[in-house]
C-alpha cells in the first residue's frame, strides 16, 4: 500500500510556514501533510523574531527526537521531504529507520561531506564569521538573503519572501556541523553510509544554489555506499529557496511520484 502521509522537514533561517504552499498543493492531491517545527518553533514567525530564545535553545538531537516521536504516532511509514537543514535531518531519520523513502533538497551535507564551494563560504559567513556566534542566533540581512536564499528572485519577491519567512539560525549548530568533520567520534549529522536497510533517498539540486550548490549534493550522494537507491536530480536555474521559486509545481510532483514508486517497488 502506498504511503498516503507526508512529513515535510524544513531547513535554518525559516519556518514550517515555507512550506506553505507545499502542503496545500499535496493535500489537493489527497495526502495527509505533517509539517512539524523543530521543538520550540511552534509559533509564528514574527513571534521568533521578536525572540529567538527557542531557536537559540534547539539542538539537533532534539530536532531529530521530535520528528521520531512524530513519526511514530503514524499507523505506516510516510515519505519524508526536507530542505537545506532539512535535507540533512531527512538522511539522518531514513538511517534511524524512518520513511518510506526520502527526499533532500538543497540538502546541507551530513558527517564527512567536505566539499566547501565559495559561494557556500560567502552564504554562512555571517554565523561563521565569528566563534562567538555559536552561543547566538544570528540572522540574515536582506542582502545576505538574496544572495544564500533567492539569488534568482526579483527584488521584489525576494522581500517578500525575507519578510514572511526569514528567521535567525542558531549559531551553535552551524558551527558544529562545520567542525563535525575535524572531531573525533560520530557527531550530530553522522549517518551510516553503509545502511542497506535504509529507504530510498533521492538528492534534489537546484543548479544555482549558493549556500548548498550542485556539487554538495553530488558529494553526499556518492558518499553513500549502501545496497539501497541513492539518486540525483538537478534542477536548471533554481536557487535554494527552491520551494518557493516560480515553477515548485512540478518539482514538487515529481520528486513526490518517485518516492512513491520508490516506496512501493520496497514494498513490492
Amino acid at each position: 500500500m502506498s504511503p498516503d502521509t507526508l512529513v515535510l522537514v524544513h531547513g535554518f533561517w525559516v519556518t514550517p510556514r515555507s512550506w506553505e504552499h507545499w502542503i496545500t498543493h499535496y493535500e489537493q492531491r489527497g495526502f495527509r501533510v505533517l509539517a512539524p517545527g523543530y521543538p520550540g518553533f511552534e509559533v509564528e514567525v514574527e513571534a521568533l523574531n521578536a525572540d529567538p530564545t527557542p531557536i537559540l535553545k534547539v539542538t539537533v538531537p532534539e530536532i531529530i527526537e521530535h520528528y521520531e516521536a512524530v513519526i511514530r504516532e503514524l499507523p505506516a511509514p510516510p515519505i519524508i521531504i526536507g530542505h537545506s537543514a532539512g535535507g540533512a535531518f531527512t538522511q539522518i531519520l531514513l538511517d534511524h529507520g524512518f520513511g518510506a523513502a526520502g527526499v533532500a533538497m538543497n540538502s546541507a551535507p551530513t558527517e564527512g561531506v567536505r566539499v566547501v564551494p565559495l559561494s557556500q563560504v560567502k552564504s554562512t559567513f555571517p554565523v561563521l564569521k565569528s566563534p562567538a556566534n555559536r552561543h547566538k542566533a544570528v540572522p540574515l540581512s536582506f542582502e545576505q538573503w538574496k544572495y544564500a536564499f533567492t539569488n534568482t528572485f526579483t527584488d521584489e519577491e525576494s522581500r517578500a519572501l525575507y519578510d514572511r519567512y526569514a528567521i535567525p539560525a542558531n549559531g551553535g549548530i552551524l558551527w558544529g556541523s562545520v567542525l563535525a568533520n575535524f572531531q573525533p567520534g560520530h557527531q550530530d549529522t553522522w549517518v551510516d553510509y553503509h545502511n542497506d536497510a535504509r529507504a530510498p533517498l533521492l538528492f534534489v539540486s537546484g543548479s544555482e544554489d549558493h549556500i548548498m550548490p550542485p556539487e554538495i549534493q553530488r558529494s553526499n550522494a556518492k558518499h553513500y555506499k549502501s545496497d539501497t537507491v541513492t539518486e540525483v536530480k538537478q534542477y536548471e536555474g533554481y536557487a535554494h529557496l527552491l520551494p518557493a521559486q516560480h515553477g515548485w509545481e512540478r518539482i514538487a510532483d515529481e520528486v513526490l511520484d518517485w518516492a512513491l514508486t520508490q516506496a512501493a517497488s520496497r514494498t513490492a
